[in-house]
């Protein structure tokens, strides 16, 4: 099944409702993540020294890239059919940070919970769906740049 522009429209449009308020979901996706995963605290640079998740600009950044990582991927899926990560480094990264596989996972829902907070009384399963296939293709490669 190809990405379609609904697809792409739908994640597009959330997108954009998760940045008009990047503090509140930024603070509110690494709550998420923390809850499933406490111990993945140790992943992140700005959060290793905080006794909870706290707004900030490297915080933000971060949220951002994710979800713009994500974004990107529903584009390239729907222009070509695939993702190709436009950062080398990511792979490396993920690696030198210890990331495994069952963060992914995490990660995924997370994402989800947040852009169904985000998205509000427009969230459906359809717009769930477009973000959890542009999330896999982006975790697949990811996973791929790693090995």
């Amino acid at each position: 099944m190809s990405f379609t522009d609904k697809q792409e429209a739908l994640v597009n449009s959330s997108w954009e409702a998760f940045k008009q308020n990047l503090p509140r979901y930024s603070v509110f996706f690494y709550t998420v993540v923390l809850e499933k995963a406490p111990a993945a605290k140790g992943l992140f640079s700005f959060l290793k020294n905080s006794a909870e998740v706290q707004d900030s600009p490297q915080l933000q950044a971060h949220a951002e890239k994710v979800f713009g990582l994500v974004r990107d991927s529903a584009v390239q899926l729907r222009a070509t059919g695939g993702v190709v990560l436009g950062d080398a480094t990511l792979g490396a990264i993920h690696v030198r940070k210890g990331v495994v596989d069952p963060h992914f996972v995490v990660v995924k829902e997370a994402l989800l919970k947040t852009i169904k907070e985000a998205a509000g009384d427009k969230w459906s399963e359809e717009l769930n769906t477009a973000w959890e296939v542009a999330y896999d293709a982006l975790a697949t490669a990811i996973k791929k740049a790693m090995s």
